[in-house]
């Protein structure tokens, strides 16, 4: 699934083309779109209110919160105001957004269009039907408006909101392994399994050390190594391992080229040649390097 980076990086793919722009129209040509996954039967009144939703709705912005993004709206034209609303654009693990001319081919796994008065089209692309797009209300979450929801999702590092002190003192209390925090999206949001391990193994923490029994020093390591490698990962576009993930214009990411030790698992330790380990933390695949991060030994 696309973490911070990716997202991101579509994020302003997205703001840069439609930010400004009234919706003329919409079109729902896969219904189960606009259902979760648990949620997939889709009747047409649902369909109706969407496409009635966002039609003649200024786009104010392309928002993010930690992989959460949605669309910040403005009035509908011809009508009063009423509360603030957003179309979220949940990507999952295989939704694309991308920005293309009315006369363009249609993907053939295209499941939603909105039309813009910019003569452009905003296509949402998902092989797998992982993804949604629906409007919800924006309501106060952690200090700005976030979709209803997204209100229990945290700040993410990246963002003006984010407290570090704060997260480590959370963090400091988690009797989990470490790397099962770093994916806890209600403590720390933008966080997955690629740039979790990438975090660790630059700040030298094994996966299974308990945050609790850690000093705290290491803790905020661990915090600014996230930081450090998502903006390195955003500079190049986001880490791209199969088509899937793209940017608003067809383009892939390049950051998978950086990664020293996720998918790595067997190959030489960058740093002291050791073979990377893999490993599974709270169900994820975890990866490594057992002599730069030494297993903890607690007493």
């Amino acid at each position: 699934m696309p973490e911070l980076p990716e997202v991101e990086s579509v994020r302003r793919g997205v703001d840069e083309w439609t930010a400004g722009s009234t919706i003329t129209g919409a079109e729902v040509v896969d219904p189960r779109i606009l259902g979760t996954t648990s949620q997939r039967r889709i009747d047409s009144s649902a369909v109706d209110a969407f496409v009635t939703a966002v039609s003649g709705v200024r786009i104010l912005g392309a928002e993010r919160r930690g992989k959460f993004m949605w669309l910040s709206l403005g009035e509908q034209v011809g009508l009063s105001a009423g509360p603030e609303l957003g179309i979220l654009l949940h990507l999952g693990m295989s939704g694309q957004l991308r920005i293309h001319s009315p006369g363009e081919e249609i993907h053939r796994h295209t499941r939603a269009v909105l039309h813009l008065d910019s003569d452009r089209e905003l296509r949402f692309v998902d092989q797998r039907i992982f993804g949604h797009i629906g409007v919800q209300p924006l309501v106060h979450g952690y200090g700005r408006l976030v979709p209803a929801s997204a209100i229990h999702i945290a700040p993410d590092p990246l963002e003006p909101a984010f407290d570090p002190e704060i997260v480590v003192a959370e963090l400091g209390r988690k009797r989990t392994a470490i790397k099962a925090a770093l994916l806890d999206q209600t403590l720390i949001s933008g966080i997955g399994n690629i740039y979790a391990d990438e975090a660790l193994f630059r700040a030298g923490v094994h996966p299974l050390a308990t945050p609790a029994r850690t000093r705290k020093s290491r803790l905020v390591a661990v915090l600014e190594s996230a930081a450090t490698v998502m903006a390195d990962a955003l500079s190049v576009g986001g880490t791209s391992f199969d088509s899937l993930y793209v940017n608003v214009n067809g383009e892939s990411g390049y950051f998978d080229r950086a990664l020293l030790v996720y998918g790595r698992g067997g190959q030489e330790c960058v740093r002291c040649g050791t073979a990377i380990e893999k490993i599974t933390v709270g169900g994820r695949g975890t990866h490594f390097c057992p002599v730069c991060q030494k297993p903890p030994r607690y007493r």
